[in-house]
């Protein structure tokens, strides 16, 4: 945690009702955090979740029970993980800036590789001989100078850079459960993480990695960092999805260099045409990531306000349903357009959210699914 700000601490009862808040259908992360701010705590917002879906024109949610939050709690002490609340001592300082912060992480390991400046180090699956190299060759440069290295666990150049920081300490984060090591083939190398270093997810137990958690899960990526490295993607690789959600971020984003010949140079060289940093050694990565040491604050907005809960009025809820369409809108300016209050266009998006009629995105915009 920053200097001077006191981490939280959830009782069991807190913690079981967070768990059964983010559990629950169509609650992300955003919507949990706009849910808390709005009713002031996990509990009420989950009693308001039917009232929501029906005025926002679904049938009940599905709400995770008590009993199955108390199953997955067990089972995660069985499996010696451990379900770290968004503010609380063990939970990353740098995760916790970004906008769509998990609000409980499944962590499991050494927690105290968590305290070393982080650098994430993603690349081609199929990488050649010589992009191995250089990754385990600039790993061990940023071990050696204090830094933990961050990575998916994917083949390749991923795998790289977790098997030379071993030693010192790596962050393996997941796409899916704790207990669906994706690849399969990993499973030792993530055994051998574990010693020094952690594996992070936000997803439950058993849940099977699916394509669309793999871009969710870079996003954790990035967010843990203070810069990612970038070492051999082709012209549509998953790693340019880590460096343009890096740079939502503002985190550094650097990239290694290569052929212009070689397919899997592609995106990098492209990267460094866009303004992302050229690096050949770990010195580069070192002095760039000195631009990323300012204190890091916990983000305000998870502290519950809570706030009137009347009802929109229907030509209130109409104007704002008018002004979406599946193009991403600003909430700014659909309270500008709409002509009513903060508080009734926010709730209006509750209601719609939980009935999974819209979609929140970055930088406080909305759209219709």
């Amino acid at each position: 945690m920053s200097e001077g700000i006191e981490p939280i601490h959830l009782t069991d009862e807190q913690r079981l009702d967070w768990l059964r808040l983010i559990r629950s259908h169509n609650v992300g992360p955003r919507t949990f955090r706009a849910l808390l701010n709005h009713f002031g705590g996990p509990r009420a917002a989950l009693e308001a979740l039917p009232t929501l879906a029906r005025r926002g024109g679904a049938s009940a949610p599905q709400i995770c029970s008590r009993e199955q939050a108390e199953r997955e709690i067990e089972a995660c002490g069985k499996f010696g993980v451990a379900l770290v609340a968004l503010g609380e001592a063990h939970y990353p300082r740098r995760l916790q800036m970004i906008d769509d912060a998990p609000p409980l992480i499944a962590i499991r390991g050494n927690a105290a590789v968590l305290a070393m400046p982080p650098v994430a180090i993603v690349g081609s699956r199929n990488a050649c001989a010589a992009g191995v190299k250089i990754t385990e060759r600039m790993t061990r440069g940023l071990c050696e100078a204090g830094f933990a290295t961050v990575s998916g666990l994917a083949r390749g150049i991923d795998a790289a850079a977790h098997r030379a920081s071993i030693a010192t300490g790596t962050v393996a984060v997941l796409a899916g459960g704790q207990d669906r090591i994706y690849p399969p083939e990993h499973a030792d190398l993530l055994d051998q993480i574990l010693r020094t270093g952690l594996a992070l997810t936000e997803m439950p137990l058993g849940w099977e990695p699916r394509a669309r958690d793999f871009p969710r899960r870079n996003r954790l990526i990035s967010g843990l960092s203070l810069g990612v490295v970038i070492v051999e993607a082709a012209k549509r690789s998953g790693s340019l999805i880590t460096a343009r959600l890096a740079l939502e971020q503002g985190r550094e984003v650097f990239a290694v260099p290569g052929s212009p010949l070689d397919p899997r140079a592609e995106g990098t060289n492209s990267l460094i045409k866009q303004g992302a940093t050229p690096v050949t050694e770990a010195d580069d990565i070192v002095s760039g990531c000195g631009r990323s040491s300012a204190p890091i604050f916990p983000r305000a907005t998870m502290t519950p306000t809570r706030l009137n809960n009347r009802e929109p009025a229907p030509d209130e809820r109409a104007r704002v349903i008018a002004l979406l369409s599946p193009a991403p809108v600003s909430i700014d300016d659909l309270i500008r357009l709409s002509g009513t209050s903060t508080r009734i266009v926010r709730m209006v998006l509750l209601e719609l959210e939980i009935a999974g009629r819209i979609e929140r995105h970055g930088g406080g915009l909305v759209s219709l699914i």
